[in-house]
C-alpha cells in the first residue's frame, strides 16, 4: 500500500508537468549576487511587474521564471540592497545574472530576515525562522562572542537546556531530534567549552534557517527541527578579513579572490586561551577549544560551479595528570551546482562527518582510556525544476553510510582493574527518495506538498545476540547469536513521510497557514542526561530499536502592521511521537555489552501555543516571544508504567529582545529571558541493601527546578575615525546576567559532611549554579 501511494503521487506530479507545457513558454534564469563581494543572495525577490508575481532565489542564489513570449519588466530586490529593474523582450530563453549594490544606508534599518518585507504573511513557510547574522551580532553575548545558537534559544517553540550547554529542544522533542547542518554536513555536538560557545563562528555565516514544522520533503532524519547553516563563499572581488579579541577567545577571518569573479576562498579560525591563563597561574589543568572553517569555490561557467568546505573543531579538558576528556566534530562537503537546461537546476553533494570523544582516567588501580565515534558518508542529488511561475518542483535521492563505534576501552597501566574491551561496531545504510511541489493555486491560496520515502538498513559486519528476555536488564541471558557479513542486511525499515503546507491570504496584510509533516529518525542518542560532557553514544535502528516516528500538525495566523514595520504571528501545534527512546529506571548506559536490554520505547505527546511580535523598522528593533507548552512521555517499563513529564518540559517561556541605534557611534542591545523550571529526578529517600546505601526513586522527573530568568546587556562603539578608512574597528561591551541571578543548573544529592571531615549516613540536596554576573569586552576589526 505504501508503494502504491508513492507511485500514484509521482504519476499525478508528472501529469501536471506535461499539462503545464501545453502552451509555448520561454525561461528567464540566472543568479542574483552581491555586487560588492560576489556572494549569491539567498531569498532575493524577482518580480514580473506585468503579472504582479514572481519567485525568490533558492539557497544557491539561482532563480528561473517560465513565461509566455512578450515584453516584461523584471524587478530584483533584496533588503539592504538597491532595487534593480531589467526590461526583457522574451522571444527565446534568456540568461540574466544580476548584481545588486549595497544601499548606502544599509544599517539604518535592521531586519530579522533577508526575505521580502511581507514574507511573514505572504510566504507559505510557517514554523520557520531565518536569522540575520547582522542582528545576531548586535545582541548581548556571553564573553562578547556572537552565537547563533543562543539567539535560536530565544525563539518561540524553542526551549533552552539551561546555562552551560548549547543544546536546545523544539516543540517537545529532545536535543538529539534536531538535525544541525553546516554546509549540508551534520554536526552531532554543537557545544564548545561547556556551552559557553557554539561551533558556529559568526564571521563566516552567510545564512541560517530553523524549521520547527512544515518541513520540506528534502529534509529528513530527525523528528523535531532542522537547523541549516551555510557559510560564506568568500569575496571574489577583493581581499578582506575580520578579527576579534575577547576575554576568553579570539578569532580571525580572511577571504578573497583566487581568480577575480571566477573563484574565491574564505578561511577562519577561533581558539580559547583559558589554558594559557592556567599555565601562567602554575595550574596543571588544561581547558581550551578551537575550530577552523575553510571554503573554496570555482565558477567554471554559468552552468557549472564547484564548492569545497571544511569544518574542524575540538574541545580538550585535562585536569592534571589523572582525568580528562575531549570531543570534536569534523566535516567536509563537496558540492557541484549544475544547470542541465534553463529550468532544471541540480546540486550534487559528497559529504563526510565525524564525531568522536575520549574519556581517560590515569590511575594505577583504575586507569582506563575510553574512545568512541560516529562516522558517516553521504551522497546527495537534489534537483529543482522550475515548471512555471506557479509550480516549482524539488526532487532527489540521498544515501548515507554510517559506522558506529560505541566504545573501545583500554587499560592505562598493567595494574589497572580494567581489561581491554571493545563493544561491537554497528553499520547502517540510510536511503531517501523525495518529491515535492510548491504550487500557487490562486492569488490567495498557495500549497506545498510532497513525499519522502525512507528506507533504512541495519547492516553487518556484526554479531546480533538473541536474549531469553530482551527486557531483562538485571540478569540478561544470551541464548544464541547470529553473525552477519559486511553489508549483509540485518533489519530493514521502510517508512513514508508525507508533507503538506498551505497558505491562504485573508487580505494584503494577514494570512492563515497550516501544515502537517511526518518525520522518521533512525539514529538514537544513548545518553543519561543533557550535560554537554560527551558521556553519550549513538546507535542505529536495529532488531531491538525501532525507528522513531513523529506526526505534527500546526495552524497559524500571521499579520503585518503599519506598512510591514511590525510582524505578528500566533501558532498552535500538536506532535505525537511513536517509538520514542528511553531507558529502564537505574539503567547502566556506560560501556554495557548488553545495552539493548536497557532500551525502552513508548510514546510522547507535545502541544503548545507560540506567540511572536517583531518590530523591524526604525532605530529601535527587536521581538517578543512567548511559548506555552507541555511535553510528556508514556514508556512501558519506565516510571512504573505511568505517564511522566519529559525533562525538557518547560510550561512557560518568555523572551524579550531589543536593539537600539543611538547614533552612528553607539548601538545598544539587551535581552531578557524567563522560563519555568524543568523537571528533574531526585531520590525521595534511601535504603540499605547488603551493606550498601541505595537511593530510592519514586517518580521519574517528579520534581521541578526553580524558575529561570536572566537579563543581558551590550553596547557597541564604532569610532568616528572609521569613516573612509579601509581598516574598520569596533568595541563590544557586554554584561551577562546583569542582576547576578543564581539560576539552578541542577540539583544533586550527597552525604552530609561532618565537622570533623567525616561523612554521615544522612544525605542532603545540593543546588549547582554556574554563572554570576559576567562583564566582558571584545575588540573587533574588519578590512
Amino acid at each position: 500500500m505504501k508503494y502504491t501511494f508513492f507511485v500514484v503521487f509521482l504519476t499525478t506530479i508528472f501529469f501536471a508537468l506535461n499539462t503545464a507545457h501545453a502552451q509555448t513558454k520561454y525561461t528567464i534564469n540566472g543568479y542574483v549576487k552581491d555586487a560588492e563581494n560576489g556572494e549569491e543572495l539567498i531569498g532575493a525577490t524577482v518580480v514580473i511587474k506585468e503579472k504582479s508575481s514572481g519567485t525568490v532565489t533558492n539557497v544557491y542564489g539561482f532563480y528561473a521564471l517560465s513565461l509566455t513570449p512578450g515584453e516584461y519588466s523584471i524587478q530584483y530586490s533584496y533588503i539592504g540592497y538597491q532595487t534593480i529593474e531589467k526590461s526583457v523582450s522574451l522571444t527565446s530563453d534568456v540568461e540574466l545574472n544580476v548584481e545588486l549594490p549595497v544601499l548606502a544606508t544599509e544599517m539604518e534599518e535592521i531586519v530579522i530576515t533577508d526575505e521580502a518585507l511581507d514574507a511573514n504573511v505572504s510566504d507559505i513557510k510557517m514554523s520557520k525562522n531565518d536569522l540575520d547574522i547582522k542582528q545576531v551580532k548586535k545582541l548581548p553575548a556571553l564573553f562578547g562572542e556572537p552565537d547563533i545558537i543562543k539567539t535560536i534559544q530565544l525563539l518561540p517553540g524553542v526551549i533552552s537546556a539551561g546555562e552551560g550547554t548549547s543544546s536546545f529542544f523544539v516543540r517537545g522533542g529532545s536535543a538529539d531530534q534536531n538535525l544541525i547542518l553546516i554546509d549540508e554536513a551534520p554536526i552531532y555536538d554543537p557545544s564548545h567549552l561547556f556551552g559557553l560557545f557554539s561551533v558556529f563562528n559568526a564571521d563566516v555565516i552567510k545564512d541560517s534557517e530553523l524549521y520547527k514544522g512544515g518541513i520540506p520533503s528534502k529534509y529528513g532524519g530527525r523528528l523535531s527541527s532542522i537547523l541549516e547553516v551555510r557559510t560564506k563563499d568568500g569575496n571574489n572581488k577583493k581581499l578582506g578579513g575580520a578579527a576579534g579579541l575577547g576575554l576568553l577567545a579570539s578569532r580571525f577571518m580572511l577571504e578573497g579572490p583566487i581568480k577575480k569573479d571566477k573563484s574565491s576562498f574564505i578561511l577562519s579560525g577561533r581558539r580559547s586561551y583559558v589554558d594559557l591563563f592556567l599555565k601562567a597561574a602554575d595550574e596543571e589543568n588544561t581547558v581550551f577549544f578551537y575550530d577552523v572553517n575553510a571554503k573554496v569555490n570555482w565558477k567554471h561557467n554559468n552552468n557549472n560551479r564547484f564548492f569545497f568546505a571544511l569544518y574542524l573543531g575540538r574541545d580538550v579538558f585535562d585536569f592534571g595528570d589523572t582525568f580528562g576528556f575531549n570531543w570534536g566534530n569534523a566535516t567536509s562537503t563537496f558540492r557541484w551546482n549544475h544547470l542541465f537546461n534553463e529550468r532544471l537546476f541540480s546540486n550534487t553533494s559528497l559529504i563526510a562527518s565525524n564525531f568522536d570523544y575520549q574519556l581517560k582516567f590515569d590511575d594505577p588501580a583504575q586507569g582506563f582510556d575510553w574512545r568512541s565515534n560516529l562516522q558517516e558518508f553521504t551522497f546527495k542529488e537534489d534537483l529543482n525544476y522550475f515548471l512555471s511561475t506557479s509550480n516549482e518542483l524539488e526532487f532527489g535521492y540521498h544515501v548515507t553510510y554510517r559506522r558506529f563505534e560505541p566504545g573501545d576501552l583500554k587499560p592505562t597501566s598493567e595494574t589497572s582493574l580494567f581489561s581491554r574491551q571493545q563493544l561491537d561496531e554497528m553499520f547502517a545504510l540510510d536511503h531517501a527518495f523525495y518529491l515535492g511541489n510548491q504550487q500557487k493555486v490562486s492569488d490567495r491560496l498557495t500549497l506545498r506538498y510532497g513525499l519522502r520515502l525512507s528506507i533504512f538498513q541495519n547492516i553487518g559486519d556484526q554479531t546480533v545476540y538473541i536474549y531469553e528476555d530482551p527486557k531483562d536488564n538485571i540478569d540478561p541471558n544470551r541464548i544464541d547469536s547470529v553473525s552477519y557479513g559486511s553489508f549483509e542486511n540485518i533489519k530493514t525499515y521502510v517508512n513514508l513521510e508525507p508533507r503538506f503546507s498551505a497558505r491562504y491570504m485573508l487580505n494584503a496584510y494577514s494570512s492563515i497557514k497550516a501544515s502537517y509533516n511526518r518525520m522518521v529518525q533512525n539514529t538514537h542518542l544513548i545518553s543519561s542526561g543533557t550535560v554537554p560532557i560527551p558521556f553519550n553514544t549513538w546507535s542505529p535502528s536495529s532488531p531491538y530499536l525501532e525507528p522513531q516516528l513523529a506526526d505534527q500538525v500546526a495552524l497559524g495566523y500571521f499579520r503585518n502592521l503599519k506598512d510591514n514595520a511590525y510582524e505578528l504571528s500566533a501558532e498552535v501545534y500538536y506532535k505525537d511521537i511513536q517509538n520514542v527512546t528511553d531507558f529502564a529506571d537505574n539503567a547502566q548506559l556506560f560501556f554495557n555489552r548488553d545495552l539493548v536490554t536497557e532500551y525502552r520505547q513508548g510514546t510522547s505527546q507535545a502541544y503548545g501555543l507560540e506567540l511572536m511580535l517583531q518590530k523591524k523598522k526604525g532605530d529601535l528593533t527587536g521581538f517578543a516571544s512567548y511559548t506555552l507548552s507541555k511535553a510528556e512521555r508514556d514508556v512501558p517499563g519506565v516510571n512504573n508504567n505511568t505517564t511522566f513529564l519529559a525533562n525538557y518540559d518547560r510550561r512557560h517561556a518568555l523572551n524579550l529582545v531589543a536593539t537600539y541605534d543611538l547614533n552612528e557611534q553607539w548601538q545598544f542591545g539587551s535581552n531578557f529571558t524567563y522560563s519555568s523550571g524543568r523537571p528533574i529526578t531526585v531520590p525521595a529517600g534511601r535504603y540499605e541493601y547488603d551493606g550498601y546505601q541505595v537511593d530510592y526513586i519514586t517518580e521519574r522527573n517528579g520534581y521541578q527546578l526553580p524558575d529561570f530568568h536572566r537579563l543581558d546587556f551590550s553596547a557597541t562603539y564604532v569610532p568616528k575615525k572609521n569613516r573612509g578608512r579601509k581598516w574598520q574597528s569596533s568595541w563590544v561591551f557586554s554584561i551577562y546576567n546583569v542582576y547576578s541571578r543564581q539560576n539552578t543548573f541542577t540539583i544533586y544529592t550527597r552525604l552530609k559532611e561532618l565537622d570533623n571531615g567525616d561523612y554521615s549516613n544522612e544525605k542532603e540536596a545540593v543546588q549547582l549554579s554556574l554563572f554570576p554576573i559576567l562583564p566582558s569586552v571584545t575588540y573587533n576589526i574588519r578590512f
